[in-house]
């Protein structure tokens, strides 16, 4: 896939928990620069960066990045040298290319009728109105308006393609809130895929079982990984 968007969100540790996904957004785009990958901003907040990331196979640069993230570190505003352990999360969600929705004749079932309402005698007596089908899903739309059989049938599709478009994006938002959920966890010091131990200059992904150099993570190399 060409295409994701990538959510970074505060977990535990307070203000050093959203200084923490500034540091990691940061990496990301060092990352995608290295990859030829185009970065476009979604939303900022406290607490929040979401962005989309475009390119090709832009899925496969970002696979190993969904769940926890541990940081330790002595943040900036720490006056005794005390290490804090702060936590942030990062869903992945894949963004289907173009042209997944598909109208095929063959999916149709055409009816034809009289027009109602208003409209002449032609539309009245004629069987120019339109019922349309989509078997595979069972949506069906209506289209009368116009006093050709012809004309009709073509703004049935039309209709029947924009509720294809608009049902696909809704299933798509449920996947991805399913998907988003299982890939968060609770963003629990404890619940975690990968540590960022600064103080000691290591990175370790416990999915992947790999052990890197934080100065190489913090400079957005994060090939070791993929």
């Amino acid at each position: 896939m060409n295409s994701v968007v990538i959510e970074l969100r505060s977990a535990e540790g307070g203000l050093d928990s959203k200084d923490l996904i500034q540091i990691q957004y940061g990496i990301y785009l060092k990352w995608a620069t290295r990859n030829n990958l185009e970065v476009i901003p979604l939303d900022s907040r406290p607490g929040l960066i979401s962005f989309q990331v475009t390119g090709k196979d832009a899925w496969s640069f970002f696979k190993h990045e969904a769940g926890g993230l541990r940081f330790q570190r002595i943040p900036p505003t720490e006056r005794k040298g005390r290490v804090h352990t702060s936590t942030i999360t990062v869903a992945v969600l894949a963004v289907p290319d173009e042209g997944t929705v598909q109208l095929n004749d063959r999916d149709l079932d055409v009816q034809t009728t009289r027009g109602s309402g208003a409209g002449g005698q032609h539309r009245n007596r004629t069987d120019s109105a339109v019922i349309l089908t989509h078997k595979p899903s069972g949506l069906v739309v209506r289209a009368e308006n116009e006093r050709s059989q012809h004309r009709n049938l073509l703004t049935a599709k039309a209709i029947l393609y924009a509720k294809l478009q608009e049902a696909q994006q809704e299933a798509l938002q449920g996947a991805r809130n399913d998907v988003r959920r299982s890939q968060l966890g609770k963003g629990q010091r404890g619940d975690k895929r990968r540590s960022i131990a600064l103080q000691r200059g290591q990175v370790v992904d416990h999915v992947l079982g790999i052990r890197m150099s934080a100065e190489k993570y913090l400079k957005g190399d994060l090939s070791e990984l993929y």
